[in-house]
């Protein structure tokens, strides 16, 4: 597929998607939110991507939210079906089972703060500001701010967050919970780089079934939790790769792991 507003390449065992409207600080619109869903689906069934990171073109904006235009039109219909649309492809994007590094070089507002939110790992640099406007526009998170936020930083900043319209700054969104790390921009995709390789020299297996466990647990009560983590550990113990991690380590050399 030739994209239009993504950047999308492959390299290394990374998948690197870089929104790239930057006229517009990089909104989403429709097109954008479609051609993300087609490069989410590809770096999902190639097994050669072990990590994907995102990010904005341009030293302004990751994605400064959406499409204002666009937004303007929807009815009670249309606006409900993009809601349920995004959230969709945000889904995928938490739930593909291969971690996601989202370096956040800019504005991350609206929809933009959302798809960050969706990402496994977030990190930004030291210029980057993060909100969601929404109520200044009459409307509400879409994209699944409001439920995201509040479970990743609780209620208390969700509220204020949601309710205020305000953006925050990369270090405060730090404090929050909301971003791991703050570095300078020039550091910034080097950072992601560097903590990619991190995870792509692990086992993929378990890499895959420890994002399920906290993401499903996370839903959970604790006990229901734990069991899910327990059958996982099992699972786990079935795998080449487990045999290869424990055999290596007792050799003191590093795993070759095969996803298997």
């Amino acid at each position: 597929m030739a994209y239009e507003n993504l950047l999308y390449e492959k390299k290394d065992s990374i998948a690197r998607i870089t929104f790239n409207r930057p006229k517009v600080l990089n909104a989403l619109n429709r097109k954008t939110v479609e051609e993300l869903q087609h490069a989410l689906l590809d770096a999902r069934g190639d097994d050669s991507v072990r990590v994907l990171i995102l990010t904005g073109a341009g030293e302004k904006s990751f994605v400064a939210g959406a499409d204002i235009g666009e937004l303007s039109q929807q009815t009670p219909v249309s606006g409900q079906e993009t809601s349920l649309y995004g959230q969709g492809v945000f889904h995928l994007l938490e739930t593909m089972g291969k971690p996601s590094i989202c370096a956040i070089n800019g504005f991350a507002l609206g929809g933009g703060c959302e798809l960050a939110l969706a990402c496994t790992i977030r990190i930004a640099s030291n210029t980057a500001r993060l909100g969601q406007p929404e109520v200044k526009l009459g409307i509400i998170p879409g994209y699944g701010g409001s439920q995201r936020l509040a479970r990743l930083c609780g209620k208390g900043f969700a509220h204020e967050l949601c309710l205020t319209g305000e953006m925050i700054s990369a270090e405060e969104a730090r404090r929050i919970g909301l971003v791991n790390h703050v570095y300078e921009p020039t550091e910034l995709l080097p950072a992601a780089e560097a903590m990619a390789k991190k995870i792509i020299a692990n086992a993929p297996l378990a890499v895959k079934f420890t994002m399920e466990a906290i993401e499903r647990g996370m839903e959970m009560g604790q006990e229901e939790g734990l069991f899910l983590e327990a059958t996982l550990f099992g699972l786990a113990c079935t795998t080449e790769d487990m045999r290869e991690g424990t055999k290596a380590f007792l050799e003191k050399r590093p795993g070759q792991f095969k996803g298997k």
